[in-house]
């Protein structure tokens, strides 16, 4: 069904398009007119036209104005423009405005019958396209808390998921690199600062969770987490612009939160309590997320501020705790060339800024190398030895100069990075011995992934990818490569039939292997033998 509008001041004019178009889309259309421009859109906002024939000269507001006021809140109306006059400028302007076409009085009936096919044809791509992107907008709804969900997680264990964040953020259209974390805490009574019941609250809450997550929007444009025990994670990611005024954003988010705390209350029967973390790189959510859960410990109010309270440890402005962060985490990853450049950086920086004071600069040298070693021990890299250090005190005291400093502590680190390295590696090549091993002793059997991964005690996933960086070959591909090779000496040295020689190398259906021996020796298992 079509909504078709009429707006012409001659009354023929309208009794004319009337019969014409009840005439050929009988059943099809509803039909509506008005003889003055303010009338038509009047007319318009109750009636919804999905067509109007839009008369040009009317009385009072022309066509062209009606036509403009009434695309302001039906943007998808076509127009069809009437005119007895045939003047370029009133085509060219319509046609601006946006108008199907512009047709000159007096008008065929074919054209009128033609143009509003047209017209409708437009309606139906319009109608289609309305359909389309509500299913995939109904499809979003569902799959972003999905998305949202992931994003928490991998702003929460950056080690394993950096580039993870990284896409998560990209599917979710953020491109502020700095953000924040807040943790809404759920429970029945608040007592001493404490909430109390909070599991019966978080089972009664769950119910709730789309209510809690669409006010939390309202407030925050925010990454709203899936409801973890008692509590819901938000990271609220921060523009550039707004980190200038550090104190006026706090109080303004701080204000922010008690609003959306009384909303929430207001509609769930539960308490609430909220901890904000500072705001931090989009890589450090993880720090962001500890200072708002901390900030639970140290106030009795329902909403605290990590800035307000004694969490964190600061330090003096010119301090490199940049360059620390990353030299640990080249540590953890094992990286002796990045860990270089940031043990040259710090030294660097305690020689231009603390140069006469070299037992603080040889004890700061002993802090981080044992905390590098920590790192190290760990990562399951070194083997802890109570005595191992005992000379480490001494050594750093008796150093005379900067430079042999220099040296004792990049080689420190370096060994550490090192035997992270060696010790995954060791380990991942054990673990493949292990399992090569196994699969070379019982190929002619019904191997499977599961099967071997089981044997060495690690994931079927983790496996697949090990074996995969390790052999230079996949699980199936290396257990196929030998079976072909036993089956073309088995065919070249015995006089086995196919059958025999399927079951000899782990094949329940001779179809098969023949397939597979074609497909990886280029030839069938019958003309292999015959040409040796």
């Amino acid at each position: 069904m079509y909504k078709i509008l009429l707006a012409d001041d001659e009354g023929i004019v309208i009794e004319a398009l009337t019969f014409i178009l009840e005439k050929n889309f009988e059943g099809n259309v509803t039909i509506e007119s008005a003889k003055t421009g303010r009338s038509v859109i009047e007319l318009a906002e109750h009636f919804r036209p999905d067509i109007v024939f839009m008369d040009i000269q009317m009385p009072g507001i022309n066509g062209i104005e009606a036509m403009k006021e009434i695309q302001k809140s039906m943007p998808n109306t076509i127009f069809i423009v009437l005119s007895a006059y045939e003047r370029f400028d009133y085509a060219k302007e319509a046609m601006e405005v946006g108008a199907l076409c512009y047709l000159n009085k007096p008008i065929d009936k074919n054209v009128i019958v033609d143009v509003t096919k047209k017209a409708m044809e437009e309606i139906e791509l319009l109608r289609k396209k309305r359909s389309n992107d509500l299913m995939i907008r109904e499809k979003l709804e569902t799959i972003i808390p999905v998305i949202e969900s992931g994003f928490i997680y991998s702003v929460l264990f950056q080690d394993n998921y950096a580039n993870e964040t990284e896409r998560y953020m990209q599917l979710l259209g953020i491109s502020e690199r700095m953000g924040y974390m807040m943790v809404i805490k759920i429970g029945e009574r608040e007592e001493n600062g404490e909430l109390t019941n909070s599991v019966g609250a978080s089972v009664r809450v769950s119910a709730n969770y789309q209510e809690i997550s669409a006010i939390i929007k309202e407030f925050f444009k925010g990454i709203v987490g899936p409801l973890m025990a008692n509590m819901v994670l938000v990271y609220v990611p921060v523009a550039d612009g707004e980190v200038t005024d550090e104190y006026e954003n706090r109080i303004a988010v701080i204000e922010n939160v008690r609003k959306m705390v009384r909303k929430l209350s207001g509609h769930i029967d539960a308490k609430f309590r909220v901890g904000i973390g500072s705001v931090q790189p989009a890589s450090k959510a993880g720090t962001s997320y500890m200072e708002a859960v901390n900030s639970f410990r140290l106030s009795v109010s329902s909403v605290a501020h990590a800035k307000d309270l004694p969490i964190n440890c600061e330090f003096e402005d010119d301090y490199p705790i940049e360059t620390e962060e990353l030299l640990f985490q080249a540590v953890k990853e094992g990286n002796a060339q990045s860990a270089a450049q940031h043990i040259n950086h710090f030294f660097n920086w305690m020689l231009e800024t603390n140069y006469e004071n070299i037992m603080d600069i040889k004890l700061k040298v002993l802090e981080l190398v044992l905390h590098a070693e920590q790192i190290g021990y760990q990562s399951g890299g070194m083997v802890y030895k109570f005595s191992a250090r005992h000379d480490y005190l001494k050594t750093i005291v008796d150093m005379d100069n900067y430079e042999n400093l220099r040296t004792w502590f990049m080689t420190k680190v370096q060994n550490v990075c090192r035997n992270v390295v060696s010790k995954r590696e060791e380990q991942a090549a054990n673990l493949i011995h292990q399992a090569r091993e196994y699969i070379d002793n019982h190929f002619d059997e019904d191997l499977t992934l599961d099967e071997v991964s089981r044997l060495i005690n690690i994931s079927p996933y983790y496996f697949s990818k090990l074996f995969k960086e390790e052999i230079g070959q996949s699980f199936i591909e290396y257990i196929t490569n030998l079976r072909m090779e036993k089956a073309k000496t088995l065919l070249a040295t015995t006089n086995k039939s196919m059958k025999e020689i399927c079951s000899a190398i782990g094949y329940a259906d001779p179809n098969y292997f023949s397939r597979t021996f074609k497909k990886n020796v280029g030839v069938t298992p019958t003309e292999y033998k015959e040409n040796k």
